[in-house]
């Protein structure tokens, strides 16, 4: 399986955390964020990882040098539009690489292990969105509507009425589900505007064709990390991983 990896964005809504540190390096327990997302790859056995730099290419880099876990291929690619575009011109950047077995994830989503495995083992179809539930959806909330099992509709500005789910902001192809997202995000970006849009409206236009399936990943760990409010919560997830670590070690060493 590969993994992409949308690392791009400088984070501005972050400042002044992020303004000489691209969100993705953000330390959570003494771990950059990329850093969670490559063990939680690891734990899951990919076999490779290509992550799509931008703002402070140099320093993802260098960081991907000392994070990158024992077994795990990286390689990156720079999308030099990543300051006038959104994050669908870091997906057309790597079109060449969604053919077989591939997750995209975004590069401010921080999610344990048991995320990917559970996707993995319940994706239904070619293209399936990661999907988690709460009461109340805000405004920022990446929305997605629901029927027959399907994704009808995916997006910010969608009603509360039509709501049943969230975006985590992971999403997994197999199959034909490559070329058939490869092909959506070359028609957005010849859309005029087309590069100002997220990578979930090529998502989205697939979902009113019936091709998209959601997948829940309700009850385990993650968040986004995109404002300052999200900050204390990926800590105290970072840290409550931390912790279960070092009690998993312990049980192993006990007599």
């Amino acid at each position: 399986m590969k993994v992409i990896i949308l690392a791009a964005g400088q984070g501005r809504r972050l400042l002044p955390w992020t303004h000489d540190l691209p969100k993705c390096l953000l330390p959570f327990a003494e771990r950059p964020l990329l850093g969670w997302q490559l063990q939680a790859l690891a734990a899951n056995r990919v076999d490779e990882v290509v992550v799509v730099t931008g703002f402070g290419a140099t320093l993802v880099e260098a960081e991907l040098a000392r994070l990158t876990p024992p077994g795990l291929t990286v390689t990156t690619i720079f999308n030099p539009f990543y300051g006038v575009a959104d994050n669908i011109a870091s997906c057309w950047a790597a079109r060449q690489h969604l053919m077989g077995e591939v997750a995209v994830v975004n590069g401010d989503t921080l999610f344990e292990p048991a995320v990917l495995a559970q996707v993995r083992d319940r994706a239904p179809g070619p293209v399936s969105v990661t999907t988690d539930v709460k009461p109340v959806y805000d405004a920022d909330d990446m929305k997605v509507q629901i029927k027959d099992g399907k994704v009808a509709r995916i997006g910010k500005t969608l009603p509360a009425e039509a709501t049943d789910a969230e975006s985590i902001g992971l999403i997994h192809l197999r199959g034909l589900g490559g070329a058939l997202f490869a092909a959506a995000v070359e028609a957005v970006m010849h859309q005029p505007r087309g590069v100002s849009r997220w990578y979930l409206s090529a998502v989205d236009d697939l979902a009113a064709r019936g091709m998209v399936a959601p997948v829940s990943i309700a009850g385990l760990d993650w968040t986004e990390v995109d404002y300052p409010g999200d900050l204390g919560r990926a800590e105290m997830l970072a840290r409550g991983w931390v912790h279960s670590e070092r009690r998993r070690r312990s049980a192993a060493l006990a007599p």
